[in-house]
């Protein structure tokens, strides 16, 4: 089940601006498996990321969390959008984030939107 099923949007709403009102300089960002992903699952869903780390760096987060192998290629979606390695987490949230407030990033083992 996925985050926005779990919670209202009232509820997500009032998470995120008390997240963002206790710290300003980070983005929190929900990270959710594609159906069609053969990865494990992630072991946590909510990051708290600082706005100036780059997409490239986020994505070695995710790697570790999942415990890729060096070999296996992972896709991270923001809105069927594969966001350019040096993106920083900051300019992604200004042109992604959700109504809720919070950025959903989506992992796949297949490029499945390109």
């Amino acid at each position: 089940m996925g985050f926005k099923d779990e919670f209202t949007l009232d509820d997500r709403c009032s998470e995120a601006v008390k997240i963002m009102k206790k710290y300003p300089s980070r983005i929190p960002i929900i990270v959710e498996k594609n159906d069609k992903c053969t990865f494990q699952d992630i072991d946590k869903r909510k990051y708290l990321v600082p706005k100036d780390l780059s997409m490239h760096q986020f994505t070695f987060i995710i790697r570790k969390r999942i415990k890729l192998n060096p070999s296996q290629a992972i896709f991270l979606m923001i809105n069927n959008t594969l966001c350019p390695s040096n993106t920083t987490i900051g300019e992604v949230y200004d042109e992604y984030h959700d109504e809720d407030g919070f950025l959903y990033v989506i992992y796949s083992s297949e490029n499945t939107f390109g």
